[in-house]
C-alpha cells in the first residue's frame, strides 16, 4: 500500500541533489549538465509506489537488489536512481537508461534526500520522538492526548496509526522508511499540524529511517531483551537506541532511568537530558511519588504536580509521568499540563478493557494488552495481580521469525503471576507453530517445578481462539467470576494473524468479547 504524500511539492532538481549527498549523476545517464533539467518531485525506495518524477532509491536487500525492480520503476514515470555500485551494474546490464545517483551507501542519505526533495517539512513541525522496548505506544498516545488538550493540531506516527489531523491510516511498522515519513511530515505540514509525535524504533535508527528529521525532545523508556535476532546482543540494541540521542537525531531528551541502561544513556547522551526516576533515593531531576497510583505526585525542579493515571499498571504511572515531564520540556506551563493530564487518553490494545455485548455484574475482568518480551508481561501481570481477588488467567504466545531467547522467559514470567497459563500461537509466521509454543511452554513449568505453595496450571492450545475461550471459561469457575481477570497478551491492537506468511483476520479483542458472550469467534477467514 502506498504510503500519503502531500498534494503540492516543491520540486528539485538532480543537479541539488547529487551535491546534497556528494554524488554526480553516472552512467547510463544523459550528461551531467542535462542533470539539472531533471526535476525530482518524489522519493520510493518501492518500484510498486513509483509516482511521475519519483526518484527511486534502488537498495541492497537481503535476498534481492532493488534495482533488479529500476525497469518497473522507471515504466511508472520514475526519473532517476539512486544506488551503489552493484545497482549501477544491474541497471547496465538491464539497460535502465535513467540518471543514477551512485553512493556507497544509499540508504545513509536517503532520509537528507527525502527531506529535500519534500521541502523540509520537519522545521514547521515540532517534532517528539520515542523509542525504548516497552511504553512506547503508550506514552507516544500520553504525550498527543496532553498535546491535544493544550491546544493545537497534533500528529502521531506509530505502531498502531498515523494520524494526520482527523485521518487516521493504519501503520505498517512502527516507524515508517524515510521517504514515507518525510511525505508524511509534510502531509502533515500541509494540514496545519504544529507538533508531530512518534514512536521511533531501533530497526528504524539502525536503518537512518528518521534521518534528516531532529525531534525536538527525544524520549527513552527502558531497555531489555527483544530483537536480538536483528541486533544480535543487548549492546548493539543499547547502542542503535543511543543514537536518537545525538545532534544529528534530537535537541535534547528525557530519560528514565529506573534501569541500568537509561542511568548509562543520561551519562553518555550527546544532548543534553531531563532524567525522571520511580525509585525512592535515584539522583535524577524529576521524582515519582505513589507508584502504586492511580493518584500519585511529580515532583521536579520547583514544582509539585498532581497527577492521575487512568491505565492499570505502575509502569503506566511512568508513562504518565514521561508524558507530563515531556509536556513542560517542550514549554508548557505545569499547571496546564497537569490539567492536560487528567483528561483520559484511549490507547487502543494497552491494557484495553474488554466487555461483554450485554455486560454482567458477574463477569470477569477482561484485557488486552500488547506486551510480548518477558519484562512487559511480568509489568502486566503483576499490575492487575493486586487488583484481582480470585483468578489470574492469562494466554500467551511469541512470535515466530524474531528473538527465539526470549520465548521461554516470557513462559517463566507468565506463570511467576498467573494462576492458569494458556500457551498458544501469536504470529508464527514461517516456524513451525508447536515449536515456538513448546519453547514457551518449557520456560513456563521451569517455574512449576521450582514453586513453592501456589501452583498455576499450563496448558497449550494450538488455535487462539479456543485458547482465549478456553481462558474465559476458567475464569467463569467457582462462586464469584467477578474477582477473576482474564489478560489476554502479545497482539493488543492488531487485527490479523500471520500464519505461513498469510494474514488472516484476528482481533483478540473480538475474540475475547466473543468467549465473554459465550459465542464461537469467527472472522471473516478464521485462523
Amino acid at each position: 500500500m502506498s504510503s500519503p504524500r502531500p498534494r503540492r511539492t516543491p520540486g528539485v532538481s538532480l543537479d541539488v541533489l547529487s551535491a546534497l549527498v556528494g554524488a554526480s549523476p553516472t552512467p547510463p545517464t544523459p550528461p551531467t549538465s542535462m542533470a539539472g533539467s531533471v526535476v525530482v518531485t518524489g522519493v520510493t525506495l518501492d518500484s510498486r509506489t513509483v509516482r511521475p518524477g519519483d526518484l527511486y532509491a534502488a537498495l541492497p536487500g537481503l535476498a534481492t537488489h532493488g534495482a533488479v525492480f529500476a525497469a518497473s520503476a522507471r515504466d511508472r514515470g520514475a526519473v532517476a536512481v539512486l544506488t551503489d555500485l552493484a545497482g549501477a551494474l544491474l541497471l547496465r546490464e538491464a539497460d535502465v537508461d535513467l540518471p543514477v545517483l551512485l553512493v556507497e551507501q544509499p540508504r545513509a542519505v536517503l532520509g537528507d534526500l527525502a527531506a529535500q526533495v519534500y521541502g523540509r517539512p520537519t522545521e514547521a513541525l515540532a517534532l517528539v520522538g520515542i523509542t525504548g522496548t516497552n511504553g512506547k505506544t503508550t506514552t507516544a498516545y500520553l504525550v498527543e492526548s496532553g498535546l491535544r488538550h493544550l491546544g493545537g493540531s497534533i500528529g502521531l506516527i506509530g505502531t498502531v496509526e498515523t494520524r494526520i489531523g482527523t485521518d487516521r491510516l493504519p501503520s505498517a511498522r512502527t516507524t515508517p522508511e524515510a521517504p514515507d515519513l518525510h511525505a508524511i511530515f509534510a502531509l502533515m505540514r500541509e494540514a496545519g499540524t504544529s507538533v508531530a509525535v512518534m514512536e521511533v524504533s531501533s530497526h528504524a535508527l539502525a536503518q537512518h529511517r528518521v534521518d534528516g528529521a531532529v525531534f525536538d525532545v527525544a524520549l527513552f523508556t527502558n531497555l531489555s531483551q527483544d530483537h536480538l535476532d536483528y541486533h544480535h546482543d543487548m549492546e548493539h540494541y543499547f547502542a542503535a537506541k543511543a543514537g536518537l540521542f545525538t545532534p544529528a537525531h534530537s535537541r535534547r531528551g528525557v530519560v528514565c532511568v529506573d534501569d541500568e541502561w537509561g542511568r548509562r544513556l543520561a551519562g553518555t547522551a550527546a544532548v543534553p537530558v531531563t532524567t525522571l526516576a520511580t525509585h525512592p533515593g535515584d539522583a535524577a531531576d524529576w521524582h515519582v511519588h505513589g507508584l502504586d497510583g492511580p493518584d500519585f505526585s511529580l515532583h521536579g525542579p520547583d514544582v509539585v504536580l498532581a497527577l492521575s493515571c487512568h491505565l492499570p499498571g505502575d509502569f503506566n504511572v511512568t508513562n504518565t509521568a514521561m508524558a507530563a515531564v515531556t509536556l513542560i520540556t517542550l514549554g508548557h506551563d505545569p499547571a496546564a499540563v497537569q490539567e492536560a493530564m487528567a483528561q483520559e487518553p484511549a490507547v487502543p490494545g494497552r491494557m484495553e478493557r474488554v466487555r461483554a455485548t450485554t455486560p454482567s455484574d458477574s463477569d470477569p475482568l477482561a484485557v488486552v494488552d500488547y506486551a510480548h518480551t518477558p519484562d512487559a508481561v511480568g509489568a502486566a501481570l503483576r499490575a492487575l495481580r493486586p487488583t484481582t481477588a480470585g483468578r489470574l488467567v492469562v494466554v500467551l504466545g511469541a512470535g515466530g521469525d524474531r528473538d527465539r531467547g526470549k520465548r521461554p522467559a516470557m513462559g517463566a514470567a507468565a506463570a511467576q503471576w498467573a494462576d492458569d497459563v494458556f500457551i498458544t500461537d501469536d504470529n508464527p509466521r514461517t516456524e513451525v507453530p508447536a515449536t515456538i509454543r513448546g519453547q514457551v511452554e518449557e520456560g513456563a513449568r521451569a517455574v512449576l517445578s521450582s514453586h513453592v505453595g501456589r501452583a498455576p496450571t499450563v496448558a497449550n492450545l494450538e488455535r487462539r481462539a479456543l485458547a482465549i475461550a478456553a481462558a474465559v471459561a476458567r475464569a467463569r469457575e467457582g462462586e464469584s467470576p467477578s474477582g477473576n481477570t482474564v489478560l489476554v497478551l502479545g497482539k493488543g491492537h492488531e487485527s490479523g494473524q500471520d500464519i505461513g506468511g498469510t494474514i488472516h483476520p484476528f482481533d483478540d479483542r473480538d475474540a475475547l468479547r466473543a468467549a465473554l458472550d459465550g459465542t464461537p469467534y469467527r472472522p471473516e477467514d478464521p485462523a
